[in-house]
């Protein structure tokens, strides 16, 4: 089986120019993500587990190492060289990010940010709305609350809908931070099923896990990432 996520080597770091400083975030990391497998990222606070996530969907710009994605059509491209336009249509049709917390526009219905990945997709809005309806009713939001906007909702209620919005399209590779720490028991093990039915499908999965018992449930590889080296000097 070919990986569809194929790290080497990666490392991030943060320059503090005025005090002449780099400041490691996540060093020499290599890991291998498989379709219809999860592979979890584990290490301790500060060991840029959220930094690997967030340079493979490019929200950081990784410093050193290669991301190797390889598309439905076979083709491999570096996440860490490819153009803004590229990682736009991957993001578009590939490759999904739950993140810890929820960033959508304000004034926006549950049910609209839930479905935003469809409709960026092509997919009918009935469509998209039917199956946001079916997911949001898995996930455990409350009916009442699809149509209003999340401002107010309590934190488990924002995060089922991060994680609604971001399982809805099923993307080839998924990337999940901390997808379940603020929910409930009863709704983790809902999410744990749904994870679980995502990898039947064939979905490639890399996830940061709140709770030691996922990642025994779930994982089919551990990678644990080491703590930071120290602050080192700017060079010159």
């Amino acid at each position: 089986m070919k990986p569809l996520l194929d790290i080497d080597g990666l490392s991030k770091h943060f320059q503090l120019h005025e005090q002449q400083k780099l400041i490691p975030s996540c060093s020499a990391v290599k890991v291998t993500v498989y379709p219809g497998q999860l592979t979890a990222l584990t290490g301790p606070t500060g060991s840029g587990k959220s930094s690997v996530l967030k340079c493979i969907f490019r929200t950081y710009l990784p410093s050193s190492g290669r991301i190797l994605y390889r598309d439905q059509e076979d083709k491999v491209t570096d996440l860490a060289q490819a153009s803004e336009y590229r990682i736009l249509q991957l993001r578009r049709r590939d490759i999904g990010f739950v993140t810890q917390f929820l960033h959508c526009l304000p004034r926006k219905s549950a049910l609209d940010i839930t479905i935003e990945p469809l409709l960026a997709r092509g997919v009918s809005h009935q469509e998209a709305q039917r199956r946001g309806r079916d997911l949001l009713a898995q996930l455990q939001v409350p009916e009442r609350l699809w149509g209003l906007p999340p401002a107010t909702f309590s934190g488990g209620e924002k995060q089922r809908i991060n994680l609604a919005r971001g399982l809805v399209a099923r993307p080839r590779l998924l990337l999940l931070d901390e997808p379940t720490s603020s929910l409930d028991p009863g709704t983790t093990q809902s999410v744990a099923e749904l994870i679980e039915t995502i990898k039947q499908e064939g979905v490639g999965i890399l996830a940061i896990f709140h709770h030691p018992d996922l990642v025994r449930r779930l994982a089919d590889e551990t990678i644990r990432l080491q703590a930071p080296a120290p602050v080192m000097p700017e060079p010159c």
